[in-house]
């Protein structure tokens, strides 16, 4: 398959892809950034897009006037054709914010399953806001993050360790100055029939986390550090390790500070996704596409795409994002009008 850009309405584009396309379970990831009901008109003024939906002048890049239960029920439609679209190994995506994000949980839940639900992660997109409210000032939106099946494609992300991480993980130093730390070789529950290692059992409730032999060839290997009473612990140094797991609060992927379309998202948090829920020649869906830069993304990574966006001004902008791609992966476009 080509990638296709789709300039319609997204739920007539889906139908296409689903009757006309035959698309139906051929979709690893699925990435929206939709309308969050704010019941405003977003603009772009002079090649500048408004960061706020109340600016008065310019091109309506898009209207978000549908809020309230309608706005779900019109997410909802959506997800459902999404999830025929989906592979058996197929994750979304739907990125919100806090006014409408907890509505959306609950139709999540109903649409793929609860079962299904994998995180809520938290973005931070801005610096902190000074101006006066009732409330906690925001600076953050969320992503609900699905899978359709128990068994999707997912690519461990790691975060790389700073140097305050790598001094307050890896406390210890070796003779050769090399920082590691220590864990125990043994783990909650008693084995059935337990050995012994270096003539020492297991704590009473617990069993060796691998083989002795294994222990046996780690001590060998000068990776067992034992303390001055007998206790044995694995050691793990620092260089060796590939990174901290990534949690589900992202702090490095605020928003671009002169966006060219309102709305438009940071590319390293969008690579983030598509690295980690799909493979090189994988298909990445974004329905409401903006500017084009989870298409971008998806070239840069290696991926097919589908973008759908009914906005003259959004399929503009992707065209420029996506006339300015210079990668190894890139092979131009199949432009479908509805």
């Amino acid at each position: 398959m080509n990638n296709t850009l789709i300039h319609s309405e997204n739920i007539k584009a889906l139908h296409y892809l689903l009757d006309n396309m035959h698309m139906e379970g051929k979709v690893d990831l699925v990435y929206i950034d939709p309308p969050f009901a704010t019941g405003s008109d977003f603009v772009v003024s002079d090649g500048r897009a408004s960061t706020i939906s109340s600016a008065r002048h310019g091109e309506v890049a898009y209207s978000d006037k549908v809020t309230g239960k309608e706005f779900v029920e019109e997410i909802r439609k959506r997800c459902v054709l999404l999830k025929e679209l989906l592979s058996d190994r197929g994750s979304i995506y739907l990125h919100t914010d806090y006014k409408i994000g907890h509505y959306l949980k609950v139709m999540m839940d109903e649409v793929f399953g609860i079962e299904n639900f994998r995180s809520d992660i938290t973005r931070i997109k801005c610096n902190p806001k000074n101006f006066d409210r009732v409330g906690y000032g925001n600076i953050k939106d969320l992503i609900l993050f699905y899978t359709k099946t128990a068994t999707p494609i997912w690519n461990e992300p790691r975060w790389e360790y700073s140097e305050k991480d790598i001094e307050k993980l890896f406390p210890k130093i070796d003779k050769q100055g090399r920082r590691y730390t220590t864990v125990p070789i043994h783990a909650p529950g008693e084995s059935a029939n337990p050995q012994p290692f270096k003539g020492i059992m297991p704590p009473k409730g617990r069993h060796w986390r691998t083989e002795v032999s294994m222990l046996e060839e780690l001590d060998r290997n000068g990776l067992i550090e034992w303390s001055a009473n007998g206790n044995p612990r694995k050691i793990n140094y620092a260089n060796e390790q590939d990174g901290k797991r990534v949690q589900d609060v992202w702090l490095d992927y605020k928003d671009p500070q002169y966006p060219t379309y309102p709305t438009e998202k940071n590319q390293e948090f969008i690579d983030m996704i598509i690295q980690t829920s799909s493979n090189e020649d994988s298909i990445v869906l974004d329905c409401y596409c903006g500017s084009g830069t989870t298409l971008k993304s998806a070239t840069d990574n290696g991926r097919i795409w589908i973008g759908i966006d009914r906005s003259e001004v959004a399929i503009k902008a992707t065209k420029e994002k996506l006339g300015q791609q210079k990668t190894l992966f890139y092979s131009g476009y199949e432009y479908v009008e509805l």
